[in-house]
């Protein structure tokens, strides 16, 4: 145990102590957010406004909280998987470096530095996201806020459920990479598709039917529901309060992504929790198996 802390330590230090990889990680979700309420913020409150009855209007400050919390949430589901590529490249970076080859010159068994990586990929991510999470908090105090204690919490947990998906699934994946050309061709292929697939940068209900099918079975989809929801409640129930139909609300929230179908059945909270992470939990199994091969062949 001694020793897979020290290894956690050394390469949460390492990471952070890489100003490339550190502020990749750090920038891109203050990037995002800008990008985001520059270009999307008139896109996001013009849909908001045409989905409304001809004769319905709503307030700025609902309006503004609809439109923050479709950002930040958008934001967050983005950065939990895409800022664990960047924290797990350390991975990778010790085989260029040959430094993995001097960690097992020691008596060192594999699967404690295999554990150590999954570790401080985790730690790092989070962190990095729980300062994004203040960062687009500190957005929606500003434009609206409608989020209650259990909404919060409730986000701090998709959060924390996110993270742990993004840590397995790069984990699995830069396993098998060994140069630095194949860590920048991940990155950037992750970074640039994983938004359209999980529904941050467009939502699902604007995708075809058949594509809206497949993309329910991707574990990103859900997580991005389940913030989408916790971020947009209480703005929509805010709405209702303020005169407008709940079958309005309603409607509006399903055409933002706040529920998700399942071949025209819609998904129960409980079962938005359980697929990122029992998926998760299949990520990790096959991480772990991949180790126990790899170290059963170098044993060989």
């Amino acid at each position: 145990m001694r020793r897979l802390l020290a290894l956690v330590r050394r390469n949460v230090t390492l990471f952070f102590r890489d100003k490339g990889m550190f502020f990749t990680a750090l920038i891109t979700p203050m990037i995002l957010l800008v990008l985001y309420a520059t270009f999307l913020g008139n896109v996001y409150r013009d849909s908001f406004l045409s989905g409304l009855p001809q004769g319905l209007t709503v307030s700025e400050k609902i309006l503004d909280g609809l439109v923050g919390g479709q950002l930040v949430s958008s934001l967050l589901a983005v950065c939990c998987v895409t800022v664990a590529f960047c924290s797990n490249m350390l991975m990778v970076q010790d085989k260029v470096s040959r430094a993995r080859q001097d960690l097992t010159v020691s008596p060192l068994p594999e699967y404690v530095l295999a554990l150590s990586y999954y570790l401080a990929t985790f730690l790092s991510t989070l962190l990095i996201c729980l300062a994004a999470t203040l960062l687009g908090l500190a957005y929606l105090g500003s434009c609206g806020w409608y989020l209650s204690t259990l909404d919060l919490v409730c986000l701090l947990i998709d959060v924390l459920l996110t993270v742990l998906f993004g840590t397995a699934l790069s984990s699995v994946i830069h396993h098998f990479l060994s140069t630095q050309g194949q860590i920048s061709a991940v990155g950037t292929i992750v970074s640039s598709v994983y938004g359209f697939l999980c529904g941050a940068y467009m939502p699902i209900s604007q995708f075809s039917p058949a594509l809206q099918k497949v993309l329910s079975f991707l574990p990103g989809t859900y997580a991005t529901v389940l913030m989408r929801r916790h971020t947009m409640q209480g703005a929509l129930a805010a709405m209702v309060e303020e005169g407008v139909p709940r079958q309005v609300a309603e409607e509006l929230g399903s055409v933002v992504d706040c529920t998700l179908h399942f071949f025209d059945t819609e998904i129960p909270e409980g079962v938005l929790y359980a697929v990122p992470a029992l998926t998760t939990l299949v990520l990790m199994l096959v991480y772990l198996g991949i180790q126990y091969f790899h170290i059963r062949k170098g044993n060989k």
